[in-house]
């Protein structure tokens, strides 16, 4: 008897053994979005990005000095990416509405259509600071050291992260979960050192907002010329960087006067 389990259990081990393994979720092939538009040069996990091409989880988007892309999630969600930026898409599940991005340097404005599921989210996580909001419009920039929000439209929920703290707090902070709410027409930024003159509210200057818009604008034709016109892009591309050299050049932190921009859909 003890001869016959042991046969059977060695059986059942060979058959088990020559099973093929389940397979493994696969989160570099679960579809996010595609590139509506963008300004070369971009790429899309170090390859050349083209438009209509399609996102997956875990993609990376880095734009170089002159480049530029627009995505759209399949949320319906927008994500402008500027120059000198890297972006991870993390995660978009649009059924749950599970969205995670991770900026480590650059500039996004991002046009987040509203979280209706239980549980639903949509972060924007830099070095030192999480992004987090229902449904709204907002710009987020990382670089110096210092992650720079502006919410257009809406709410933004700013937490800092490794012991940053908000420098220049426009919203209201919630010391319980050290995070800053921001509404529309408001600006926050989270450094690693805390000013010597602490929180203080501040409306976004107009210079800071027409910059921010502007770093993050991609002409509505951009994108349509196919490829082999290289040489047709890159004078595209050094006329719109021209164009637009003043309002890069501003920096975040400033103020001053300025026409209020338009602040829809670009």
């Amino acid at each position: 008897m003890n001869s016959f389990r042991r046969g059977t259990v060695i059986l059942l081990s060979s058959l088990l053994a020559a099973l093929p393994a389940m397979p493994q979720p696969q989160t570099g092939n679960q579809p996010a979005g595609q590139i509506n538009a963008m300004i070369p040069a971009a790429t899309r996990n170090s390859q050349p990005a083209t438009v209509k091409e399609e996102l997956n989880w875990n993609d990376l988007l880095k734009t170089e000095h002159s480049g530029r892309v627009r995505a759209g999630l399949k949320d319906g969600s927008i994500l402008s990416l500027g120059s000198d930026s890297e972006l991870r898409i993390v995660q978009h599940d649009s059924a749950s509405q599970q969205t995670s991005l991770e900026m480590d340097f650059g500039k996004i404005r991002s046009q987040v259509v509203k979280i209706t599921k239980p549980g639903g989210k949509f972060e924007v996580k830099t070095p030192n600071a999480v992004i987090g909001v229902i449904g709204t419009d907002f710009y987020a920039a990382f670089e110096s050291n210092t992650t720079t929000v502006i919410c257009y439209k809406g709410k933004v929920s700013v937490t800092p992260l490794n012991g940053a703290h908000a420098a220049n707090n426009a919203g209201q902070s919630d010391v319980a979960s050290n995070s800053i709410t921001v509404s529309a027409g408001q600006m926050v930024q989270v450094t690693s050192e805390l000013p010597p003159t602490g929180f203080h509210t501040t409306d976004t200057p107009p210079a800071a907002l027409q910059a921010s818009l502007t770093d993050t604008d991609i002409p509505t034709n951009a994108g349509v010329v196919h490829h082999g016109h290289t040489v047709r892009w890159v004078i595209i591309g050094t006329a719109v960087a021209v164009g637009l050299g003043v309002g890069l050049g501003v920096g975040l932190t400033r103020g001053g006067g300025g026409t209020k921009p338009t602040t829809g859909a670009p």
